[in-house]
């Protein structure tokens, strides 16, 4: 037995219990707004922390301590305050956008949720069917609104050539798999020539799409609801988009296949998904591979099983994505990807002109 190798794996134990317990008070900080208080806040006590933000001292000073055992907030012990440096609070609040780890914490606790009923299926098989993480698409909601508002115009639209010319003339739009539909709406807003439909499965969340864009005020968006897997649509859109959709459908195939029907030649795919190779040796160095694997066992692999489907997983990765595009019949597939966006892939192709000789690129 190699001693040095057992100590070191207890320590990298006890690293792994501790980052568990602190992702569920970091999601606790997000959602209490404490990380927000904090932000640009001298150092301050318990009691004055407590009541900046509205909230009891006493669950506010249990939280401090663990995060100052954590390394999140800093302590002065003499003085008995505590403060949230600037270089953390980068990360961790909402004015972070994108960079808000804290949004993606409260998988933790949400995936916790259905544990028992992953671990049956492990003996069993099948899975875990959707509608057991009735919070999950609000919580997608919420990392979209971050991601997207502060990229899908100015980062997103830009990677898809002569896209915003075309939108702002007047052109046919779908996201398939739009959840709560903000990407629909902001490019909707943005594009008032254009015309937009949103589909999705999931009637709470076509609920609140179209709740945002009366709220809005948009005439030129619809929301409907219907399996991305079922389409049945012919010829409609000169653009199409999913996010983070393909790899949690139970039938990924006949989603791109119908969403290849449903474009008129020429027109352009944006395929967003998790940015991962399909080799699980070539994710090994990346930063969030435990948190990926993680998700998918206890979400978005076992949801599609549920349903007997394929069970892609959320590392499906860029080359099982640009091999399904093509079979389905997508050409001149490129991976590209935005500044504000560091975990997904942006697979950009098109559905070719009858008779059009062209040989799909990388």
């Amino acid at each position: 037995m190699d001693r040095e190798k057992s100590a070191a794996f207890l320590k990298n134990m006890t690293g792994i219990m501790n980052g568990g317990a602190l992702s569920l008070m970091c999601s606790i900080g997000h959602k209490t707004g404490l990380f927000d208080t904090m932000a640009g806040m001298d150092p301050a006590t318990s009691q004055e922390i407590a009541e900046a933000a509205g909230l009891q001292e006493r669950y506010v000073r249990e939280w401090l301590s663990a995060l100052t055992a954590g390394g999140v907030i800093e302590h002065d012990a003499d003085a008995g305050t505590f403060v949230l440096p600037s270089e953390h609070s980068g990360l961790l609040t909402r004015a972070s956008g994108p960079l808000n780890l804290t949004t993606y914490c409260q998988y933790v606790s949400l995936l916790g949720q259905v544990e028992d009923e992953v671990v049956a299926a492990f003996r069993e098989g099948g899975g875990v069917p959707y509608d057991r993480y009735p919070q999950f698409q609000t919580i997608m909601a919420e990392s979209s609104f971050q991601r997207l508002s502060k990229s899908l115009l100015s980062d997103v639209i830009p990677l898809l050539e002569g896209a915003h010319e075309r939108l702002s003339e007047g052109i046919d739009v779908a996201d398939v798999g739009c959840g709560s539909g903000r990407a629909l709406n902001l490019l909707a807003q943005a594009y008032p020539n254009s015309r937009f439909t949103g589909f999705d499965i999931a009637e709470a969340a076509i609920e609140r799409a179209r709740s945002e864009a009366a709220e809005m005020g948009l005439d030129n968006v619809e929301f409907v609801v219907r399996d991305a897997a079922a389409l049945e649509e012919d010829a409609r859109f000169d653009l199409v988009f999913t996010f983070d959709a393909v790899h949690d459908q139970a039938h990924p195939d006949r989603m791109l296949t119908g969403i290849h029907a449903a474009m008129r030649e020429g027109g352009q795919y944006l395929c967003v998904e998790p940015k991962a190779s399909s080799h699980l040796h070539e994710n090994l160095d990346m930063a969030m591979a435990p948190m990926v694997y993680t998700i998918s066992t206890m979400h978005c692999m076992t949801v599609s099983l549920a349903y007997g489907g394929e069970g892609l997983g959320t590392a499906w990765g860029e080359q099982l994505a640009i091999e399904k595009l093509t079979t389905a019949g997508f050409v001149d597939i490129n991976v590209s990807g935005t500044k504000q966006d560091r975990g997904n892939h942006y697979l950009i192709s098109r559905k070719p002109v009858v008779a059009e000789h062209s040989a799909t690129t990388v």
